[in-house]
C-alpha cells in the first residue's frame, strides 16, 4: 500500500473511530441490561478500528499492540460466541511460551549411597 493510500485509510478510520467511541460512551446500558450486547457491539467495532490502525500505522507491525488488539477483540467476541472459548484463547496470548518443563529446569540431584 502506498503512503498516500495508507494515510487516507488511517484518516477515515480515525473519523470512524471517533464516531464509534462517542456512540459507545453515550450508550446508557450497563452489564445486565437488555441493551448491554448492543453496547458491546459498539465496543467490538471500536476495537476492530484499533486493529486497523495498528496494522497500518507504522511500517513495522507493533506486535505488542497487535496482541493487545486481538486480546480485546477475542474477549468481547466471547460474549457473542460463548461456545467457542474465545476468552480462554485470548488469555493464552499473555502466557509465556512453553519451552521446558519445571523438572527440566532443575539440576539433577545425586543420590547419597
Amino acid at each position: 500500500m502506498n503512503t498516500l493510500s495508507r494515510d487516507q485509510v488511517l484518516a477515515m478510520s480515525a473519523q470512524a473511530h471517533a464516531w464509534t467511541e462517542q456512540e459507545y460512551r453515550r450508550h446508557p446500558a450497563v452489564r445486565g441490561d437488555a441493551e448491554w450486547m448492543e453496547k458491546q457491539r459498539l465496543l467490538l467495532a471500536d476495537m476492530a478500528l484499533h486493529l486497523l490502525q495498528t496494522a497500518l500505522r507504522k511500517q513495522a507491525l507493533d506486535t505488542q499492540e497487535l496482541k493487545k488488539n486481538l486480546y480485546s477483540i477475542l474477549t468481547i467476541a466471547d460474549g457473542f460466541l460463548p461456545d467457542h472459548a474465545l476468552k480462554a484463547f485470548a488469555d493464552q496470548l499473555y502466557l509465556p511460551p512453553a519451552t521446558t518443563t519445571a523438572s527440566e529446569d532443575m539440576p539433577q540431584q545425586r543420590q547419597a549411597t
